[in-house]
């Protein structure tokens, strides 16, 4: 019997993957950059075990048993179990697998990324596969390969029709910018409505503007938010990453029938955020949105005390226990500006907007955990929550 426990992180795009030109393979019809979150806060977490005593796969997420025949799943199975280099006799081992998150599933949040990433990471130590593993991750979840990998990636479409050049890699480690901050405000954690993969496909069949976007918008766009991240310029990035998001959504909304996951909070997020950087008369805060109403924001610690004191003037949190709205990083704040609330002039919305806010950083990637204690899955390769 063998075991492998990881964790994998989310990452969240700043320049969006949106479509894809081959839905078997998950080859996507452009370039995309991502920011890997810390693992700390935001993760799958996915046991696999191998035992020559296991009668057949299976495989539970989040204390429910799923369908082990899941085409993504079996294609990262398949592909794993192809190139392990393992001579004992591993690979023909029937496998248990057990996954968590610590955040709400199919929420827009990359939940499916970070658990394919997981997934993939962790059977690839269990069956000694070597060299890249994002395109095998790429086949569970198109955006899984990039949470393989921490700091800042990107995604390359690739050209080869069989997807052997559409992989993952990292462009800078989360140590080349140290003081980027993360902020999830979870306006909505609810299942969405749409799919991502209904989404992509109906935006693909439908959208004008998104053919648009993907020969004249993202190519350059790629461009210039690489440089950006290799300079640092906060500015640059942070136009780029909410020109970006809205050019996602606008796509979503040119579709017939639209798209729409976005709602009128995450619609007062971005004015706000408008709002503030035109107040401050710099751009200090950027948002944007994957395929959900939740907002992510982008900002340099310096700057988080004074935007979350006008962030909670404009969003007051709900009238409760504290301790369970802020969530990772500690958060200091500090009282708003009472001229800075002045010159924003919007109106205050009403508590609980927000179910809860995450504070996070740029993370380094997967990560292995070694103690027992650890597995979702025990000794009899059955999860540790139903046993």
């Amino acid at each position: 019997m063998s075991t492998v426990t990881c964790i994998a992180p989310v990452n969240i795009a700043v320049i969006k993957y949106w479509g894809k030109r081959d839905e078997t393979l998950i080859l996507p019809t452009n370039d995309s950059i991502s920011v890997t979150l810390d693992t700390e806060h935001l993760h799958a977490k996915t046991t696999v075990m191998a035992s020559p005593n296991f009668k057949q796969d299976r495989v539970w997420l989040n204390g429910q048993e799923e369908d082990i025949k899941n085409p993504r799943l079996q294609n990262c199975l398949t592909e794993i179990r192809k190139r392990t280099e393992d001579t004992s006799g591993i690979s023909k081992w029937k496998v248990h697998i057990c996954s968590e998150n610590n955040f709400p599933t199919a929420a827009g949040l990359a939940s499916s990324a970070a658990g394919y990433a997981c997934l993939v990471a962790a059977l690839a130590k269990l069956f000694k596969v070597k060299g890249d593993i994002t395109s095998i991750a790429r086949v569970g979840s198109g955006s899984a390969c990039r949470s393989v990998l921490g700091g800042f990636v990107k995604w390359s479409m690739g050209s080869e029709p069989n997807g052997s050049d559409s992989i993952a890699k990292q462009l800078a480690p989360a140590t080349h910018w140290p003081d980027m901050r993360i902020l999830v405000l979870v306006v909505n954690d609810a299942r969405k409505k749409d799919s991502s993969v209904i989404g992509m496909r109906r935006t693909m069949e439908t959208s004008d503007l998104f053919k648009h976007r993907v020969k004249y918008v993202v190519p350059d766009r790629v461009n210039k938010m690489q440089q950006a991240i290799a300079k640092k310029d906060f500015k640059t990035f942070a136009e780029h990453t909410m020109k970006d998001s809205n050019s996602m959504h606008a796509t979503c909304l040119d579709s017939y029938p639209p798209v729409i996951y976005m709602n009128s909070i995450s619609h007062e997020v971005i004015h706000f955020i408008h709002a503030y950087n035109d107040a401050v008369n710099e751009v200090k805060v950027a948002y944007t949105f994957d395929a959900g109403p939740n907002a992510v924001l982008y900002i340099l610690e310096k700057n988080v005390a004074e935007f979350l004191g006008v962030l909670d003037y404009y969003f007051p949190p709900p009238e409760t226990d504290l301790t369970r709205y802020y969530k990772g990083l500690p958060i200091e704040k500090i009282k708003h500006s009472d001229e800075l609330v002045n010159n924003m002039n919007l109106k205050r919305q009403s508590p609980g907007c927000f179910k809860y806010v995450i504070h996070t950083q740029i993370g380094s990637g997967p990560k292995y955990l070694d103690k027992p204690k650890d597995h979702l899955l025990n000794e009899k390769g059955l999860p540790i929550n139903l046993s």
